[in-house]
C-alpha cells in the first residue's frame, strides 16, 4: 500500500490541479481571448461531456491493455492535450480542447478505482480509496497558491 498509494495520490493531485488552474486561468483568458461567461460555462460542460462519454469505453480498453499501459497512455494524452491549450484562440478551440481533455481524463478516476478494487483486499480497500480521494481537497490547498503564483508571474512580467 505505501509503495503504490503515494504515486496514485500524486496522479490524482495532478488531475485536479488542471481544474483549479482553469478556474484561475479563465480570469486572464476572458479578457485576452474575449471569452464570455457563456463560452466559459459551455467549455466546462464540454469537459464533462467528454468525461461522461469516455469513462466506460476507457475502462473497457483498460481491461484489454492492462492498467499500467492504459493509465500511461491516458497520462501522456492528458499532458499533450493540456499543453495544446496554449493554442486556444477562441470559443471553438476552447471547446475542442476542453472536450479532448475530458475524454483523456475520463479513464483515470474510474480506472484507479477499478485498479484498487483488484489490487487491495476487501479489508484494506476502503482505506486505500480514502487515502486516494484525500488528494482532492489537498489539491485546493496546493493548487490555489500555485495558480496564483503563475498568474502573478505574467502580471509581474507586464509591469517590469
Amino acid at each position: 500500500m505505501w509503495r503504490l498509494m503515494p504515486f496514485l495520490f500524486l496522479l490524482y493531485i495532478v488531475a485536479y490541479l488542471d481544474r483549479i488552474n482553469m478556474s484561475f486561468a479563465v480570469l486572464q483568458m476572458r479578457g485576452q481571448l474575449d471569452l464570455s461567461d457563456r463560452v466559459i460555462g459551455r467549455a466546462a460542460g464540454m469537459f464533462f461531456i467528454g468525461y461522461f462519454f469516455f469513462q466506460l469505453p476507457s475502462n473497457l480498453v483498460l481491461e484489454k491493455f492492462g492498467v499500467r499501459r492504459w493509465i500511461t497512455i491516458l497520462m501522456v494524452a492528458w499532458g499533450v492535450v493540456s499543453c495544446l491549450m496554449i493554442f486556444v484562440r477562441g470559443p471553438v478551440s476552447f471547446y475542442s480542447m476542453r472536450f479532448l481533455l475530458g475524454a483523456a481524463e475520463a479513464g483515470f478516476f474510474p480506472g484507479m478505482i477499478l485498479y484498487m478494487k483488484r489490487w487491495f483486499p476487501a479489508a484494506a480497500r476502503a482505506r486505500a480509496v480514502a487515502w486516494f480521494m484525500t488528494a482532492n481537497p489537498l489539491t485546493g490547498v496546493i493548487g490555489n497558491p500555485i495558480s496564483n503564483s503563475l498568474l502573478n508571474l505574467q502580471n509581474n512580467k507586464l509591469s517590469d
